[in-house]
């Protein structure tokens, strides 16, 4: 499976929201994410990415690993919690979460409205997996009705950023 984009030349680069890559997301998530900066959009000389994940209130990210990646989190919008190694954290605007590679973690979404927050993965990829399970999403677009996860997600994960799928998965609402 070719994941990923061609390689841009290194230089400045400026955008505004508008002029972003965005996706709308699969369940559980359903929300969305832009991607503001990846080696396809400016080159780098150490690739990374970074970018903007919206979860819809009810909605989650699925715990998973990076095995080769650090990941971090800044919460901007929105309330929840960071499920970490099995330990529950509050996050809240201004929380800040720094992932270790192979570090189990997930995000849940609690409250009444969408969780924003700011990613960065490095070395990058996860643009390429946000692209790939996403639809494309345009400025004034209406959010649409929930859709699934493709069917070969798993195959998306391993030839993106993801470590092995876990077998014993945490679920929101589990005790």
């Amino acid at each position: 499976m070719d994941t990923k984009q061609q390689s841009a030349e290194i230089g400045v680069h400026v955008s505004g929201p508008a002029e972003r890559e965005s996706y709308w997301q699969p369940v559980p998530a359903n929300g969305h994410i832009d991607v503001a900066l990846a080696p396809h959009i400016v080159g780098m000389e150490f690739p990374f990415a970074m970018g903007t994940q919206n979860v819809a209130p009810g909605g989650y990210v699925r715990e998973h690993t990076h095995e080769e990646n650090e990941e971090a989190v800044f919460v901007i919008e929105g309330t929840g919690r960071a499920v970490i190694g099995g330990i529950d954290y509050p996050m809240e605007p201004g929380t800040v979460v720094f992932l270790p590679k192979g570090v189990r973690h997930m995000f849940i979404n609690e409250g009444s409205t969408d969780m924003r927050w700011v990613w960065l993965i490095n070395p990058n990829g996860l643009e390429d997996f946000f692209r790939l399970i996403g639809r494309p999403r345009q400025p004034g677009d209406k959010v649409p009705v929930n859709f699934p996860r493709p069917e070969n997600v798993l195959e998306i994960e391993q030839a993106t950023v993801f470590g092995k799928p876990l077998e014993d998965q945490y679920q929101p609402g589990q005790g």
